[in-house]
């Protein structure tokens, strides 16, 4: 009886060292992953601080100011250049433009389409000589 409670103690014993080890490895890989996620991490940060840093740039009042007065030939609205909706043109007519040139091509005919053969020459797969 001893002995067979020093067996069960041993495997015990080794059973809680595998286990012990297994969880430091555990421990150890997730450890690694999250070092590895921390530093990714803080690469993101630093691209998102340069492109910050580079918007501020792009956008100061000194830098836009020129581009604005070179580019933007924006005029102010005159009272004349408003009117309602009835004193505007109507609108023509819907311009097919494929449907013009294919009739300048004398294409405006529908085509025909060949009719499928009832009776067809080749054999069947399985009537097919091996």
């Amino acid at each position: 009886m001893l002995r067979f409670l020093n067996v069960i103690a041993t495997f015990a014993l080794i059973g809680s060292a595998v286990y012990a080890y297994t969880i430091k490895y555990q421990t150890m890989y997730r450890a690694e992953q999250i070092a590895k996620m921390k530093s990714e991490i803080k690469s993101e940060q630093d691209a998102m601080a340069i492109l910050r840093a580079e918007w501020a740039h792009q956008v100061r009042p000194d830098r836009i100011q020129p581009l604005a007065e070179k580019f933007l030939t924006m005029q102010q609205t005159k009272p004349i250049d408003i009117t309602t909706i009835a004193a505007l043109p109507e609108r023509g007519p819907k311009a097919d433009l494929i449907g013009r040139e294919l009739q300048s091509l004398g294409l405006e005919e529908p085509t025909n389409t060949p009719a499928v053969r009832a009776n067809t020459q080749t054999t069947p797969a399985s009537k097919a000589p091996r």
